[in-house]
């Protein structure tokens, strides 16, 4: 794990899905077995999805976010955890609350609430949510991030706000560490500003475009600043969904990507390396990549 706070940190995120490729099995459960053993050691945390069902085929094999990272969290005890991000309306927020405080005490401290606004409306409307638009799905957001806050420092929090309320909600034992909120946001008129008022961390995904990730930034640096935030107060992360290098070429590029993130200002990098089928197969990226950027 990296112990330096000024160099980039790396997460694994494990796909939950099992489909053809995978011969049906989720990718997770391979991974807890053959690659995650080996590789978890380099890392410094482990993401989980957040969704029902996959984006191919409905009966692929799909397991559920929490259930799975705090499988996860017993078997690998020196990795942080984070969710790849929770939908905050597919569950009350003070069952979010709990059970966040509850996954922060049994891991030791290494849980880090992962939590957006929700952006998948067949799934929402699949499983009897409601999916209002964006505009308040964001306000039940804030809110959410609000009532776990005060459950998680207050022996009998109340809340009264307008889509959630809570009355004397304990949730004992109240978290030594409160665990940090990650929030995962693109969206530049309300999401991102949203994350500069809220967030410990922000999370957003690589596109592809190093301007439109400038964009992003500034916009969240700029709100920073106009809440008298400190650029420390809050860690910058990204999302690449990218394979394996297999050469000496590819792990140069990536390398190089990575740098030039870095410079921007990306700290904390979470990995979505599909579907390797062996922990050697991460060796080449650990050593040429990694390494490097840790120096």
């Amino acid at each position: 794990m990296n112990e330096h706070p000024s160099l980039p940190k790396f997460g694994w995120l494990s796909p939950v899905i099992g489909n053809r490729w995978s011969e049906f099995q989720p990718i997770v459960q391979y991974q807890c077995e053959h690659i995650l053993p080996a590789v978890t050691p380099e890392f410094d945390s482990l993401w989980i999805a957040d969704h029902f069902y996959g984006f191919d085929q409905k009966t692929d094999p799909f397991l559920e976010a929490w259930t799975t990272l705090t499988w996860c969290a017993a078997k690998f005890p020196d990795i942080d955890l984070c969710h790849h991000v929770l939908g905050a309306g597919y569950r009350p927020p003070a069952l979010t609350a709990k059970m966040a405080s509850t996954l922060q005490f049994l891991s030791g401290n290494r849980f880090i609430l992962g939590i957006g606004a929700g952006w998948r409306e067949d799934e929402y409307l699949a499983y009897g949510y409601d999916f209002p638009r964006p505009s308040v799905r964001f306000r039940q957001l804030e809110e959410t991030i609000k009532i776990c806050r005060l459950m998680w420092s207050e022996d009998e929090p109340s809340f009264e706000g307008e889509f959630f309320h809570i009355d004397g909600a304990a949730a004992p034992p109240l978290p030594s560490v409160p665990p940090p909120i990650c929030i995962g946001a693109s969206g530049e008129k309300v999401g991102l500003p949203l994350a500069a008022r809220h967030a410990d961390i922000w999370n957003t995904v690589w596109r592809g475009s190093v301007e439109s990730l400038i964009q992003k930034r500034n916009i969240v640096l700029a709100e920073l600043d106009r809440l008298g935030r400190s650029r420390s107060d809050i860690e910058f992360s990204l999302t690449i969904e990218r394979a394996l290098p297999k050469d000496d070429a590819e792990s140069a590029q990536f390398f190089e990507l990575l740098s030039e993130l870095t410079e921007l200002g990306i700290e904390h990098f979470v990995l979505d390396f599909g579907n390797p089928r062996a922990a050697a197969e991460a060796d080449r990226f650990i050593a040429d990549v990694m390494a490097p950027l840790r120096c």
